[in-house]
């Protein structure tokens, strides 16, 4: 965005040949205002604030003074956009003090020499002129930020519903099972995030995270029917097939997410992990430890619980104590000592959404 030049310049000073002199050195590149006293510039300021470039203020004169004037500036915030060279013979230490600390650019003590006057200016209002222009690209380079960000999470909102509604359409799981995921995946963030700092999982991140949970089963809608809704033990050959749900989904991502920024990291990775195990026991890949990304442990663990405590075509439902006594003891397979202790930290909060305390929207109480 281009700015639009400013040309004008402002002379304050209550006598007429100080005016003149510096009226005669930029009256062939400026427009000229001058004034005999500090109200008259005020309004003079006030009149034409987008046109002046730079004004020159005696302190001594009548009516307002020059301090006045720079007072009035810097209340308004003329100070921040147009320079002030102040032009004085009586000068002391305490007034040129006062003056910087107003918002004064320079200080210039008659008598002058036109060319440093004609120098000093010049170098002032280029500098003003920089600093506002890159003021202007960085607030607009920000808003264009804003607005890109804004749009890539509305995207990602929009993804993760479609295919959360489809997944849930489909009905390999309880209707409520991905509100439930999202909704118990926040709450071991929040003990992560408290409890844990090493982890860095930021306000920022944690939200995403749990967005990108509820993707974490989106592989299973390319399995088969006749092992996804299956009311008995998968055969062997069955859960190999089934296993796959976690490198379909990441390919699934990989066609539907086209910028890979950090969302789809944590999207990618939820999905393909979420059936490792901290002893390396898991699948797809056999990682141990923190070879796991962490927001993939914390998924891990939420799938189980909620799996255990929910009914399905194969299963009754546990009871939430036994559900989450079978997870401290390793009978869903070992997790890490860290979520498995904030997931003890959040159990009464689990137990109430699970026996219908209270509700959820969309992952939040």
């Amino acid at each position: 965005m281009e700015m639009k030049k400013r040309n004008t310049i402002i002379i304050a000073d209550d006598f007429e040949i100080n005016r003149k002199i510096i009226h005669n050195i930029f009256q062939e590149q400026y427009n000229i205002i001058e004034a005999e006293n500090g109200k008259q510039a005020i309004d003079e300021l006030v009149k034409n604030e987008d046109e002046v470039a730079l004004i020159f203020l005696d302190l001594m004169m009548p009516i307002m003074d020059g301090m006045d004037v720079l007072k009035f500036m810097e209340e308004n915030k003329y100070s921040d956009i147009i320079p002030v060279i102040v032009i004085t013979g009586e000068a002391t230490a305490e007034s040129d003090e006062k003056a910087y600390e107003y918002g004064a650019s320079d200080i210039i003590y008659k008598p002058f020499s036109p060319k440093v006057v004609m120098r000093r200016a010049k170098n002032i209002i280029e500098l003003f002129e920089h600093r506002i222009s890159l003021e202007e690209t960085l607030k607009q380079r920000t808003i264009e930020l804003h607005e890109s960000k804004q749009k890539l999470e509305n995207f990602n909102g929009f993804l993760v519903n479609t295919l959360s509604s489809v997944a849930e359409f489909r009905s390999f799981d309880s209707s409520e099972h991905i509100g439930r995921v999202k909704f118990f995946t926040k709450t071991i963030l929040k003990y992560l995030r408290r409890f844990h700092p090493e982890y860095g999982i930021t306000r920022a991140m944690a939200e995403q995270i749990v967005n990108a949970s509820a993707l974490h089963d989106i592989g299973k809608l390319a399995i088969a029917d006749s092992i996804l809704m299956k009311p008995g033990k998968l055969t062997k050959e069955e859960f190999e097939v089934m296993k796959t749900h976690t490198t379909l989904g990441c390919k699934m991502l990989e066609n539907l997410i086209q910028e890979k920024n950090d969302f789809y990291q944590y999207c990618y990775d939820i999905c393909k992990y979420h059936h490792e195990k901290y002893d390396g026991k898991g699948y797809p890949e056999g990682l141990k430890g923190e070879e796991i990304p962490i927001w993939a442990q914390v998924v891990s663990l939420v799938d189980v619980y909620d799996s255990l405590v929910s009914k399905r075509v194969y299963k009754a439902p546990y009871a939430t104590e036994e559900a989450a006594r079978m997870i401290n003891d390793g009978e869903c397979g070992q997790f890490s000592p860290v979520v498995l202790d904030c997931f003890n930290l959040a159990k009464s909060e689990f137990f109430a959404v699970t026996e219908g305390e209270f509700s959820f929207i969309d992952g939040c109480v």
